[in-house]
């Protein structure tokens, strides 16, 4: 069994890529995984102050919910980012999120295995490439992980509106699998 963390950072309840993170829990838990799901939605993450404290404390010199976050960030096997594709990239949220993550870099973390799981307006097969590469660059950094696997679900704009999308399946499949 494998302890599974996903981070949605979708500012709206209900969305495409929240759903997508809903997905991949149900096929983790199908595969006898725990798994918990942190939604950034009501979260307070101020930004990173750049002054390296954590880099000697492994703790951000910064009290908000990111500092929680870590600390579930640091046990966790898998990590499972999820975000909605603005302007081409990831959201602003989640980029926070990944640089108040800083802590962990020093650290006897747990996880191996990164999936990353966006969803977009656009829907061809390019769209995400800014937002992967984000997240590669922040996985390069942790010397035990990978990025283990992406998901797309491109061409829907309203929350919720393909609830049949063939990204939810290729979610879930991958949360088995994990």
């Amino acid at each position: 069994m494998k302890k599974v963390l996903i981070i949605s950072s979708s500012p709206r309840k209900n969305s495409n890529s929240e759903a997508l993170c809903l997905a991949f829990a149900d096929g983790a838990r199908e595969a006898g995984h725990e798994v918990e799901i942190v939604s950034l939605r009501d979260k307070t993450i101020n930004f990173c102050r750049g002054c390296f404290a954590c880099q000697k404390t492994q703790k951000c010199v910064i009290d908000d919910d990111a500092s929680l976050i870590c600390g579930k960030a640091l046990t966790a096997d898998v990590l499972v980012f999820a975000s909605p594709i603005y302007y081409y990239e990831m959201s602003g949220q989640m980029k926070t999120m990944l640089d108040r993550l800083n802590p962990l870099y020093p650290s006897d973390y747990a996880f191996t295995d990164v999936y990353f799981l966006t969803a977009a307006a656009e829907d061809e097969d390019d769209v995400p490439e800014r937002a992967i590469s984000g997240v590669e660059g922040w996985v390069e950094c942790f010397e035990r992980a990978r990025l283990a696997g992406t998901v797309f679900m491109g061409g829907v704009t309203v929350a919720g509106e393909r609830p049949h999308h063939p990204a939810l399946e290729e979610a879930r499949e991958l949360g088995r699998k994990c």
